[in-house]
């Protein structure tokens, strides 16, 4: 088996996240539109309409420019329009007044004219869902720090979690910088990601714990790099058959399945990588940061006189062995002798 130093691309790697993470916010944030929120989360009327006779989305929006409407074209049919307008609570009774004006609008402008649909949401539930998806989000993160700290230790659980920000902050910012719609279905995409990236951690880190265990005289570094050479094929594996599935909702669908799958798609590819070089480097560095802390107590406690009276020169002084170096196929060939090993005496004792 091919071990990989896939922890030398990490500096390169974080660097690259943290870039297009910045990139994409800034430019949602600052230079955009801002979030291109759904109706689930902006209180207004909500109309799906049909107007033959009307060329393009400009055409409609002009019709409606007194609304501030906010038009898109339904999918890939030609006529069908989303229209959506915000309620700033300035008329009474919004949506059956402004449905009737919308109406009568495209009506003196485009004659034949059909609503398909229509959906009011108010501005307390609006509000209320936003809060709701923010608390769910964050119990979830929490759930999964607790979760991977009692099955592992608190360092695989931050890498982990530090690993799913990465990807929620990702998908985010493309999805605002890209103008996607966010609506409950983008929350939906969110959170499958969240499991989806959080599955192929645990997978790597079950991997590093077990080799951990078995090959001793190896530096972590290479512990690591084993354990992530060892689970790529399984990664690699799941990650192809999701996107090939995927990809067909994203090519047949329409409307908002289609949408959903766009974020599938990009947080797939996403949690992939996080999971080799965000949540296994941040790993490494929590241990590196151990080893050298506790190097540095050693030190400063040998080199330092006891108190209270001289040196007790009786005590022996010890010197930790240097470990034995091995190559990443050398870890790789022990791993394998041992689990062969296992495997004889578990068929012996049956």
């Amino acid at each position: 088996m091919r071990v990989f130093n896939v922890t030398r691309l990490r500096v390169p790697a974080l660097i690259v996240s943290v870039l297009l993470i910045a990139a994409f916010w800034a430019y949602t944030l600052l230079w955009g539109e801002g979030f291109n929120f759904g109706i689930d989360y902006r209180a207004g009327l909500f109309i799906t309409a049909e107007v033959p006779s009307a060329a393009d989305e400009e055409d409609i929006r002009g019709a409606l420019a007194d609304f501030g409407a906010d038009v898109r074209t339904a999918g890939s049919n030609e006529g069908r329009f989303n229209i959506r307008i915000a309620d700033d609570e300035s008329r009474e009774d919004f949506q059956r007044v402004t449905s009737q004006a919308v109406n009568q609008a495209l009506t003196e402008r485009f004659g034949t004219v059909s609503v398909l649909g229509e959906d009011y949401v108010g501005l307390s539930f609006a509000g209320s869902l936003a809060l709701q998806t923010i608390w769910v989000t964050l119990i979830a993160l929490a759930l999964i720090l607790l979760y991977v700290w009692v099955r592992f230790k608190l360092n695989y659980a931050v890498s982990a979690v530090a690993a799913v920000f990465h990807d929620v902050l990702f998908l985010l910012g493309f999805i605002g910088a890209f103008g996607l719609e966010f609506s409950t279905a983008s929350v939906a995409a969110v959170l499958t990601i969240i499991g989806y990236s959080l599955n192929d951690t645990i997978v790597i880190f079950d991997r590093v714990r077990e080799n951990a265990r078995i090959v001793k005289d190896s530096s972590f570094r290479e512990v690591i790099n084993l354990s992530v050479s060892q689970s790529l094929s399984r990664t690699l594996i799941t990650s192809v058959t999701t996107l090939l599935a995927v990809l067909s909702i994203l090519v047949f669908a329409d409307g908002p399945v289609r949408t959903f799958a766009l974020n599938l798609v990009v947080g797939v590819v996403v949690g992939t990588y996080s999971s080799i070089f965000v949540a296994s480097p941040i790993l490494l560095a929590w241990h590196d940061g151990n080893v050298r802390r506790a190097e540095a107590a050693l030190s400063s406690g040998r080199d330092a006189p006891s108190s209270g009276g001289p040196k007790n020169i009786l005590r022996p002084q010890f010197t930790a062995p240097e470990p034995v170096k091995q190559t990443a196929e050398e870890i790789a060939e022990a791993t394998e002798r041992r689990a062969r090993a296992k495997a004889k005496k578990k068929k012996k004792k049956k």
